[in-house]
């Protein structure tokens, strides 16, 4: 069974003053990785998922990928 762990969702991704997002470090989602630098658009849709439909939920992400490695988000929580 994979260990969740529960994170805010401005500890994974900043917010420029356009709206769009970027991640703080790199990320993992439905098997794909993306390194910091890469900007998410509203509208767009990364890995399968618009990150902005789901902005400041709390995330799950796995519990030992804090540390190497890409974060691997699992899913994000409801409001």
């Amino acid at each position: 069974m994979i260990q969740s762990e529960r994170r805010k969702f401005r500890e994974l991704f900043d917010e420029s003053k356009d709206g769009s997002l970027t991640p703080k470090t790199p990320l993992e989602i439905n098997g794909v990785v993306f390194s910091q630098g890469v900007t998410f658009q509203k509208g767009v849709a990364y890995g399968g998922i618009d990150f902005h439909l789901y902005k400041y939920r709390d995330i799950a992400v796995q519990a030992d990928d804090m540390s190497e490695g890409p974060v691997k988000i699992l899913g994000f929580y409801q409001d």
